[in-house]
């Protein structure tokens, strides 16, 4: 029989106090855990101070079975992690020779002096179960101390995560004696709210129960996580694909991919598979567009390239936006994203131009509030469309949301 363990996450550094840096750590930790079956209770984060590192590794292991602890490991004297555990446990800290060897070969690889305070990163706990570091210096440990398993590993996270993957996950299977498998896939819709997509798909929501169904709200649209709990990776697989169906069924029409993918990937693989080029007029979004279609790897064979076109004497001298057009209807508006979408292919000989204009605040433009969005694709098979939208939110939010809307328009259009 599977044992439970409570488990918790503990993130030592000031600099996640002060915002410098994103806990992404135990965000990953708590998804590796929850796919081994294991219980994650509370994320703690506590700063690079020794009484309050040890206050909280008192407060944890009185409620915990698991505490994994990173960061605090390093050479400086604000990492403190050893040192507040010693005050709790008592045990000696030594010099791990493997891991100070290692240190000391890396500094005269580098030819360069290391310093005296590099030693620190090589100690361990007496009886500590040592984890080698393979892509840094300071190496894990896991601690077992009445009945409590502490497992410390390094804050910078591909150390982390290559210790996780390669030693601490295994050990934690054996640990509880999970046999099962735990496989989790995400599905990603575009074009509808999460409010919508949890009503239009309700009644498998309601009768879920092996997968279960998780709907959630992200800033690229809106995903469901589906975790299927089976005796075997293929039964789990198989659990995941038939739920998938049925979910497709219903709305199909706004799923754009799966796990990792993203809506630009699934532009760039239509774009590419149909032999088109694209060029974009970004005002409003001031190439935000061009620039997260050209991080997809392989960009230059669709994205000709783009113009911003922030000001009217551009629009107008650049891009050759009519002047009437701007005296008639203005440059926040149907007509000019429309004149935009198609000049961007002119201007550039692409296949498809894709336009944005509008008001992203704080102030009105020509009338129109704050998140007032206008976005035209032209294909040069003479396909056009121009929409208007009404985003909520910050000056930055409202940009966002307008490109994600953009290649929301494109991938309906290109499908």
């Amino acid at each position: 029989m599977t044992k439970q363990f409570r488990t918790e996450i503990i993130a030592v550094g000031t600099e996640l106090l002060l915002g410098q840096i994103a806990n992404t750590n135990a965000q990953w930790m708590s998804e590796k855990l929850a796919a081994i079956g294991m219980n994650v209770f509370h994320h703690s984060v506590v700063g690079d101070n020794l009484q309050r590192v040890k206050e909280q590794f008192q407060h944890s292991k009185n409620r915990a079975d698991v505490i994994i602890v990173t960061g605090g490991l390093g050479p400086t004297e604000d990492d403190l992690t050893r040192e507040a555990f010693q005050k709790i446990v008592k045990r000696d800290i030594i010099e791990h020779r493997p891991s100070m060897e290692k240190i000391e070969a890396f500094y005269r690889k580098q030819k360069s002096k290391m310093t005296p305070n590099n030693r620190k990163q090589a100690r361990v706990f007496t009886g500590a179960d040592v984890i080698e570091n393979n892509v840094g210096m300071a190496p894990g440990m896991i601690v077992s101390e009445n009945d409590t398993t502490w497992i410390f590993l390094p804050g910078v996270p591909r150390e982390m995560k290559q210790m996780m993957s390669d030693n601490v996950m295994p050990y934690l299977q054996q640990l509880t004696g999970e046999s099962s498998v735990i496989k989790s896939t995400m599905l990603r819709f575009i074009g509808i709210g999460e409010s919508q997509l949890e009503d239009e798909l309700s009644d498998i929501i309601q009768n879920q129960s092996n997968p279960t169904i998780a709907p959630l709200a992200q800033s690229e649209g809106i995903a469901i996580r589906l975790t299927a709990k089976a005796n075997t990776q293929e039964e789990a697989t198989n659990l995941i694909s038939k739920t998938k169906q049925q979910i497709q069924a219903k709305v199909g029409d706004h799923m754009y991919g799966a796990d990792e993918q993203t809506i630009e990937e699934n532009v760039f693989a239509l774009l590419k598979a149909q032999n088109k080029h694209i060029g974009a007029a970004e005002s409003l979004t001031g190439g935000m567009f061009t620039e997260k279609l050209i991080a997809v790897e392989g960009a230059s064979k669709v994205c000709l390239g783009g113009l911003v076109c922030y000001d009217t004497n551009v629009k107008e001298n650049v891009l050759h936006i009519s002047p009437e057009t701007i005296r008639q209807y203005g440059t926040v508006s149907d007509e000019c994203a429309a004149e935009m979408s198609r000049n961007i292919c002119t201007l550039l000989d692409s296949d498809i131009g894709i336009s944005f204009t509008g008001a992203a605040g704080p102030d009105s433009v020509e009338g129109h509030p704050p998140g007032t969005v206008f976005i035209a694709v032209y294909d040069s098979s003479k396909v056009s469309i121009a929409r208007k939208f009404t985003f909520q939110g910050s000056r930055q939010t409202i940009r966002k949301k307008a490109t994600l809307k953009g290649f929301e328009l494109l991938y309906n259009l290109l499908k």
